[in-house]
């Protein structure tokens, strides 16, 4: 009986969740957040980062943030409806990250302001951190684990009376954590592509995207892990994606040059 119930609700569940469509690449996703939450969490979230975290008071540095962000804003247009575009810096020269939260709000921290040496190469870097914003990423990450954890949920009480009942929930367990993992690498890579589209529609060479990532390389020698362990693609590979992918942008790249002298 109890089975029958999981299995309802996870059915439920399966049922409330919608179908979204990620712009820029038109794949399909199921998703059970509304637009409204995530933009509630990503605002909660990140008054929670500035008000535990440095923001810089650099005026170069803001200034270099804001100009960056404010063109890939208006590129990513539609794609992001109803954002409250919020830019900051935190000060943090060892941090060598950035990250966008739903509803338009962008970190960029000093660390990676100093390893992106030029305007196209930190375009890049925040098209991406918002393509992950743009494609609900989270919000699909959120789905993906929700449905894994009832299906572990009814696995684990259809088979307790199986003499082979914690090998079955712990191979469940494994084949689910390798699922999320690929999941969240072709987030990643999702994210590159809608990044260097972002960046190229803004009037910045998405080119620029491989040289940092050559740089990130340098950056992350030792202590990897394989591909296959990571929740992000290995640099060799990202790099050589971008690569496919660039020739197809430079046309935007091309027509928005002349919008951004």
């Amino acid at each position: 009986m109890r089975v029958i119930l999981l299995t309802f609700v996870v059915g439920l569940t399966l049922g409330l969740a919608g179908c979204y469509t990620v712009p820029e690449t038109g794949r399909r996703s199921m998703i059970m957040v509304s637009p409204g939450q995530e933009s509630a969490m990503g605002a909660s979230a990140f008054a929670d980062l500035r008000a535990k975290q440095k923001v810089s008071e650099d005026p170069e540095a803001n200034a270099r943030v804001r100009r960056v962000g404010k063109r890939i804003a208006e590129a990513v247009g539609k794609d992001l409806p109803g954002a409250q575009w919020e830019f900051v810096v935190f000060d943090d020269p060892e941090t060598v990250n950035a990250f966008a939260l739903p509803g338009g709000k962008v970190g960029v921290y000093t660390g990676l302001l100093k390893l992106a040496e030029s305007d196209d190469e930190l375009a890049t870097v925040m098209g991406h951190e918002i393509g992950h914003v743009t494609a609900r990423h989270g919000a699909e990450r959120m789905t993906e684990g929700l449905i894994a954890a009832a299906g572990g949920l009814i696995l684990d009480t259809a088979m307790k009376d199986n003499k082979s009942h914690d090998l079955i929930v712990a191979g469940y367990g494994v084949a689910a954590g390798g699922g999320m993992l690929a999941f969240s690498r072709q987030h990643e890579s999702e994210a590159d592509f809608i990044g260097i589209r972002y960046a190229a529609r803004a009037g910045y060479n998405p080119a620029a995207a491989i040289t940092f990532w050559q740089k990130m390389a340098k950056e992350n020698k030792g202590g990897r892990l394989p591909a296959f362990l990571s929740t992000h693609p290995s640099n060799e590979r990202r790099i050589a994606d971008l690569q496919q992918w660039i020739p197809a942008v430079l046309p935007l790249y091309e027509a928005a040059k002349k919008r951004y002298p």
